[in-house]
């Protein structure tokens, strides 16, 4: 295989969804340039719906206010074992609403689904999940690893601020431009 060459991505096979629901955290991620560059808290909570597929609220902080925007995922093929999730957001109202679909694809998760690694298969985009808002570094650098493993250019990777207590989502005034979510997880 030469240098220019890319080895197929792997994703995770079996994943149990309803243990994957809830907040993860943003440990870190490759930078955009639509993306606040002081971004910090920067979460997504996951909520699975009645129907098999899953709500989708991602969220930031940037200069005191909440910028957030909502989605939902499903299974790109609903008969595979693999964790190759569609994701779809809608434009916030007050814009032209329209739907924006990405590639979500689980490449690691730890046996206690605490910790995860996140990409696509153009690899432009990655992120290190965790459980909690901090994470240790040996387990970092574990997840780093796993990244390389699938053909990252681990160079770009940026760690998002967290805080030593996340911010609740109601108590910061929320920022209405938060365009920058759509064009920072898709490239639009």
């Amino acid at each position: 295989m030469t240098s220019t060459e890319k080895k197929d991505m792997n994703a995770v096979k079996g994943l149990d969804l309803e243990r994957y629901m809830g907040r993860w955290y943003e440990i870190a991620s490759f930078p955009s340039r639509f993306q606040p560059k002081d971004g910090v808290d920067t979460r997504a909570t996951y909520t699975l719906n009645p129907d098999g597929t899953v709500h989708v609220l991602n969220e930031t902080w940037n200069g005191g206010k909440r910028g957030f925007i909502q989605g939902s995922a499903y299974k790109a093929d609903p008969k595979s074992d693999e964790a190759k999730l569609k994701v779809k957001f809608f434009v916030p109202p007050f814009l032209p609403v329209i739907p924006v679909t990405g590639d979500y694809w689980v490449l690691y998760i730890d046996p206690e689904y605490q910790h995860a690694v996140i990409g696509q298969p153009s690899r432009s985009y990655l992120w290190i999940l965790s459980r909690k808002a901090h994470m240790e570094e040996e387990t970092y650098k574990q997840l780093v690893e796993k990244a390389v493993e699938e053909g990252y250019d681990v160079s770009k990777l940026h760690k998002t601020p967290q805080s030593d207590t996340p911010p609740e989502s109601n108590t910061a005034p929320d920022d209405t431009k938060g365009v920058w979510w759509l064009k920072s997880t898709f490239g639009k």
